[in-house]
This record gives structure tokens, sequence and C-alpha cells, in this order.
């Protein structure tokens, strides 16, 4: 007995049975949603997983205990490493308690090579300490002092620490302004040292004979 062939089923929106186009252009609209589904939940799966991923990383990372104002990073451990590629001895002063240094790099600009530390002081004020040398053991050019100074004018000098420094005080500046209320200046085995900031210059004068007893220069008595 012969196979009966199932009548054309009626599709309820059409209120007849779909022609042989309805039906191909039915099964290939279900298939493209079918795959733009699929290609959605797997994006949104994939985004998942790399939000977890980035949570993941974000917890393994360390973090210490409290902000940028608690840090406070081992110069004279920095010094020392940095030594050999600098060619000589870096600054390290042993600083007062209480002051924080939150920056000790050797860095190149042009022709002058600097080794540069920032301090936030037990005021909470600025200070910083540049040592800048050559390839050729010149002392850097005036610019590159002036720069860090502001391009204020030199009033004075005097003697610290057994060297004679020059004195760029400008105190009367605002804080808020400027960086370089208080300055000195001097040269040592060829290099041009810098101090200065925003502290008051008697605690500035105590860094600078600090500097120069790091780089091993005998006091004035």
């Amino acid at each position: 007995m012969a196979k009966q062939q199932k009548p054309p089923v009626v599709v309820a929106e059409l209120g007849r049975p779909e022609t042989p186009a309805e039906t191909a252009y039915r099964k290939a609209t279900d298939s493209y949603l079918y795959k733009k589904r699929k290609t959605v939940n797997n994006l949104v799966f994939s985004l998942l997983v790399s939000l977890g991923l980035v949570l993941v990383i974000v917890l393994m990372v360390p973090r210490g205990v409290g902000g940028f104002e608690d840090v406070s990073i081992d110069v004279s451990q920095l010094a020392e490493e940095a030594a050999p590629s600098a060619g000589r001895v870096l600054a390290a002063p042993d600083v007062p308690e209480g002051w924080k240094a939150k920056q000790a790099q050797l860095r190149r600009t042009g022709e002058v090579t600097e080794w540069r530390i920032n301090y936030t002081t037990v005021d909470e004020a600025f200070a910083a300490v540049a040592q800048g040398f050559t390839a050729d053991g010149t002392p850097p050019e005036d610019a590159w002092a002036a720069g860090h100074f502001e391009q204020q004018a030199e009033t004075g000098s005097e003697e610290l620490g057994g060297l004679q420094w020059a004195v760029y005080d400008h105190s009367d500046r605002s804080p808020d302004s400027s960086n370089a209320l208080f300055g000195l200046k001097t040269e040592i085995a060829g290099d041009t040292v810098v101090v200065y900031g925003t502290d008051t210059p008697g605690n500035l004068r105590v860094l600078a004979v600090d500097v120069a007893r790091s780089l091993n220069t005998p006091e004035a008595p």
C-alpha cells in the first residue's frame, strides 16, 4: 500500500497552506534569527568572562595600606642601584624623621643626566634635590639649574656643609604657584647640585648639608 502524503498544514496567519517559496523564506528567517541570538549570547558570555578575568587581575595586584600620602621610597637603595649607570656617587641625604621620599629617579634630558629626588616634608611642604652632570664631566649649563628655580634670579650666597652655595630666596611667592620658594645651588666634583622647595629656608639648608654629607664632602667646622 502506497504511503499517503500529509496534507499541507494551514498557517493561521495566512488562512491557507504555505507555498514552497513562503516555507523556504520562513526557514531562512528562523535560521538567521537563531544564529543572531547565538552570536549575541556568545558575545555576552565573552564579555562576562573578560570582566571576570579583569576582576581576578585587580584582586591579584598587591596594594599597600593607605594612599599616595603614606608612600615613602628607599632613596639610599635606589641611589646605590643607579650609581653604576651614573658612574658616580649619587646623593642620598639622611632627611629628618617624618619626611617621605616620593620619587628618586635617574633620567636624561638633552646633554644632562639628572638624579632627582622629591620629598614631602613633615610640614606637608615640597622639597627636591637634583644632581646634574654631563658625559664629558663639565657642569651642566646654567639653564639646567634655572629650570629648577623657575627662572628666578640668584639673591646671594652662603657656606653650608663645607661648600659655597648660590642662594635663590623667593619666599615671598605663593606656594600655590611655585615649587621653588627657596633654593640653593653648588658644584661638587663637576656635578651641579640644586636643593629647593616650599619648606622653610632653614629646613632646606639642613637638606643641603645632608646632601653634601651623602656625597662624601667634608663639612665646614
